[in-house]
């Protein structure tokens, strides 16, 4: 019987992926030995560009926005899963502000009629944006509710015309070796790729992000443009994107490569399926009053069922995790 108190966080050791565990070891104790050379405290340098982003505003969507209290800014910009600066949640508020978002394009190719690359200031301009309240639920059993600044995907797919034969759409983030200290150690395979059902990318709930509470994304959420799907699990809305392909057959993503029982395609919130090392039914929310909160029960599709269920009707969503 674990000797562990009720209400305690379990240890990274039983919330993480094994080869990820034994990788952050490894790199704490070199980013130690880096931040202590540096003589800059994290808190210092988390700050120095956590903060102050320029402003970008979106109009109101109340019709894609739940109504629950937000996450504080300073939570979502300094509590973050961005493997490619660290693996622990200090580590991409702490590492990547050397993260380079200019000059900056994405490129749109593989099933489509039209495939094109867009820098990012076209992109900016490319739809209207939108001021959007989402949860996120993250896989380890924390979650936030974040606003975020942003478009439907579908407006820049419609742009490529995908073709008959597109069935998913393949999205790959940047690889910046001088600037993501993450990508030298072998957590995962880099660059992350991740995928989604063209149905599902279609979504009008799938967003693509340019900013969070009215200012310009953080590089440490995921600058200068991510996904949001907000009825998945978090690490399915891919950051810092610099490839999207349509294609046929359904792509391989990275956590699936690294651990396929733990991490499947969908990954659709689920609490009545569990992680192999732990339950899904609750959840902890960041910012309600530490760690001796009360979990909240976790929902259905993130509390999206309404609007998504449709997507899945007929498939065993314990199969298809």
């Amino acid at each position: 019987m674990s000797s562990r108190k009720p209400g305690h966080e379990p240890p990274p050791s039983e919330i993480t992926p094994e080869a990820v565990w034994l990788s952050r070891r490894e790199w704490m104790a070199r980013a130690g030995l880096a931040a202590a050379a540096a003589g800059l405290p994290a808190w210092a340098a988390r700050r120095a560009f956590a903060q102050d982003a320029p402003s970008l505003a979106g109009r109101p969507s109340p019709q894609f926005s739940v109504m629950d209290k937000q996450t504080s800014f300073k939570d979502v910009s300094s509590y973050n899963n961005y493997y490619e600066f660290g693996v622990d949640k200090s580590d991409p508020a702490e590492y990547a502000g050397k993260l380079q978002t200019r000059p900056w394009s994405v490129v749109v190719e593989g099933e489509v009629r039209r495939p094109q690359t867009f820098d990012i200031d076209a992109l900016l301009k490319l739809a209207p944006m939108e001021d959007r309240v989402y949860r996120l639920r993250c896989v380890e059993g924390w979650s936030m509710v974040i606003p975020w600044v942003g478009y439907p995907l579908s407006a820049l797919l419609k742009q490529v015309e995908p073709t008959g034969n597109a069935k998913y759409v393949e999205f790959t983030t940047v690889v910046q070796r001088e600037n993501m200290p993450g990508v030298r150690y072998p957590v995962l395979e880099w660059p992350y790729v991740e995928g989604l059902r063209l149905d599902e990318a279609m979504h009008p709930l799938a967003l693509l992000v340019f900013g969070v509470y009215g200012k310009v994304l953080p590089n440490q959420n995921g600058a200068p443009l991510r996904l949001a799907v907000p009825w998945k699990y978090g690490f399915k809305s891919a950051k810092s994107l610099v490839r999207i392909r349509l294609v046929e057959r359904q792509p391989t993503s990275s956590w699936m490569q690294a651990a396929a029982n733990e991490y499947g395609f969908y990954a659709n919130v689920n609490p009545d399926v569990p992680h192999p090392r732990w339950s899904q039914a609750t959840e902890r929310r960041i910012g309600e009053d530490g760690l001796f909160t009360p979990k909240r029960k976790t929902l259905m599709f993130n509390g999206y069922a309404d609007q998504v269920a449709s997507l899945y009707q007929g498939m065993d969503l314990k199969a298809n995790y």
